[in-house]
């Protein structure tokens, strides 16, 4: 039976593994997908060693950008985005070959586009890790300018100490790719000014379990609009099948 898998640490907040079932259930796929909760991503290779019909993996935190130097190529989206989420496995040859792609950025810029008005011209990105990256990628695709802020203040990162009324009130789309709220500590928030958020605010969480986090829910008292990442997660998915079966 084929497989696909997840990695990542740690993996009990995630949903990918559920999704793939119903989609091989629905289409009649004869495979299954298997999370591989591993501490660090120099242990790739020996997933990929120890599961000789694994054919594709998906790649989550902290995993996105250190598992890069241990592919054998790159799409030029992950290469230009510095962070990989779709690992597709070829073992056509005398050894398996890992090539890396980028589907977050897919599904970000699909799931947030339709939400997206005149007004919201900059957005403020939390963290400065891989899927932070996709999202700047995106971001920018769609024609926004973008600022990431990070708990410690470095390479164009401002600090949340730094999130003035001027800063806030230039920034109206804010987008946590943090695991600040994820299952299982649910009443953590992003430190940000919430009291200066309105409703022309658009609030977006990668995170999405819980549905709705403490960052959403704080936003949406405000007034803003909010959304989760669960469709993100949905439409990524797909196009990480898609990339594990193109035929490059």
């Amino acid at each position: 039976m084929t497989r696909y898998g997840l990695i990542g640490y740690p993996l009990g907040h995630s949903f990918s593994a559920g999704y793939f079932a119903e989609k091989f259930k629905t289409e009649g796929i004869d495979a299954e997908y298997l999370n591989f909760e591993i501490p660090t991503a120099e242990m790739l290779p020996d997933v990929v060693r120890d599961n000789p019909t694994l054919a594709g993996l998906n790649v989550t935190i902290p995993h996105k950008q250190a598992v890069i130097p241990l592919l054998d190529s790159l799409s030029d989206e992950a290469r230009a985005i510095g962070a990989v989420n779709v690992i597709k496995i070829d073992r056509r040859g005398a050894r398996p070959l890992l090539r890396g792609y980028n589907a977050d950025v897919i599904g970000f810029t699909r799931s947030i586009q339709p939400l997206l008005r005149p007004s919201h011209r900059a957005a403020l990105v939390l963290g400065t890790g891989g899927a932070s990256k996709a999202v700047v990628h995106g971001l920018r695709q769609l024609g926004l300018a973008t600022q990431y802020v990070s708990r410690t203040p470095r390479n164009g990162a401002i600090g949340y100490a730094d999130l003035t009324p001027d800063v806030m009130a230039a920034h109206t789309v804010v987008v946590n790719c943090t695991p600040v709220g994820m299952y299982p500590r649910v009443d953590a928030c992003p430190d940000l000014p919430y009291d200066l958020v309105t409703p022309e605010y658009l609030f977006y969480d990668l995170i999405y379990n819980p549905g709705e986090t403490c960052f959403l829910r704080r936003a949406a008292e405000r007034g803003a609009t909010t959304k989760n990442g669960l469709e993100m997660l949905h439409l990524q998915a797909e196009a990480s099948w898609d990339f594990w079966h193109n035929d490059d």
